[in-house]
């Protein structure tokens, strides 16, 4: 019994470390840029899911072996600073899960290839000075920026304006996000003009949707309506203090995907992108999203 507790102990350990919960978000892009490039077999897209998991997986095994001196001052609760796991073994795995994903990209074709090095640089590179500079935000959108490329660019028609707009989209949301996630551990001020990037995507989808038929219209109220819920429970009415939200908006980024492929999506796949925001909220009972 105790080897049991023991084992389930560490594999918590090891989902907070990968901040699990915030995977179906990882998928939910690769899947709109998947079908915004034409799609194309299951098992080709299992392989995109795979090589994305582990990139996503391996890079924030890092950003808390990068962390640990911020850790000790704000979050004492990562796994590292509370001496649940080594900080070596938290380097080696995160390492390894990194090249083996990159390695994945490599049965996608060489522009996948191309992509997921660019990723794993960008990933590597945020990791690295993501405490020590105000553009940290422009670089985790960077990463998602390039998830998208790399999922259209395994698809059969490869990427295309729409891939490039909504990646854009998907960039500014990223950018607002983490803007406002940068001072949620130490109860910092944050201004509300990241709150404007938000909207971006919406945006966009408006601009650029084909037609505007009532499956467009319901992504279309449901990812500003989830914005604002979750940005009203972020700030305190006098101060503008963050207080929460922010995993909130983290498991809203489906929505931004669904918006990109509202039009274009089968009626079978309508469902998955909400899906996978109930998802994301379920697991992040298990592992914190930040």
């Amino acid at each position: 019994m105790r080897g049991i507790e023991a084992l389930a102990q560490q594999t918590r350990v090891l989902l907070v470390l990968g901040r699990i919960s915030n995977l179906p978000t990882v998928w939910s892009n690769c899947l709109a840029a998947w079908l915004l490039g034409g799609g194309g077999t299951w098992g080709r897209f299992g392989l995109l899911c795979l090589g994305a998991t582990l990139l996503y997986v391996g890079g924030m095994f890092l950003n808390d072996a990068f962390d640990v001196a911020f850790d000790r001052q704000y979050r004492a609760e990562r796994p590292i600073v509370a001496g649940q796991v080594s900080r070596r073994f938290v380097w080696i795995a995160g390492a390894l899960l990194l090249t083996l994903g990159w390695l994945a990209t490599f049965t996608l074709g060489t522009k996948a290839a191309a992509f997921g090095a660019l990723l794993l640089f960008c990933i590597v590179l945020y990791n690295w000075v993501h405490k020590r500079t105000s553009f940290a935000p422009i670089l985790m959108a960077c990463c998602r920026f390039l998830l998208y490329f790399l999922a259209a660019s395994a698809a059969q028609l490869g990427l295309s304006q729409a891939v490039v707009w909504f990646a854009l989209g998907l960039f500014c949301y990223i950018v607002g996000l983490s803007y406002f996630a940068r001072v949620e551990s130490t109860r910092g001020i944050v201004g509300r003009w990241p709150a404007v990037l938000l909207f971006v995507p919406v945006a966009l989808a408006l601009v650029l949707a084909a037609r505007h038929g009532s499956r467009f219209w319901i992504t279309a109220a449901a990812q500003p309506l989830w914005m604002c819920w979750c940005l009203s429970k972020g700030f305190s009415a006098a101060k503008r203090v963050l207080s929460s939200g922010v995993a909130g908006l983290l498991a809203g980024i489906p929505l931004v995907d669904w918006l990109a492929v509202s039009c274009c999506v089968s009626p079978e796949l309508f469902l998955v992108f909400p899906s996978l925001l109930v998802i994301a909220l379920i697991l992040q009972r298990v592992a914190p999203a930040t």
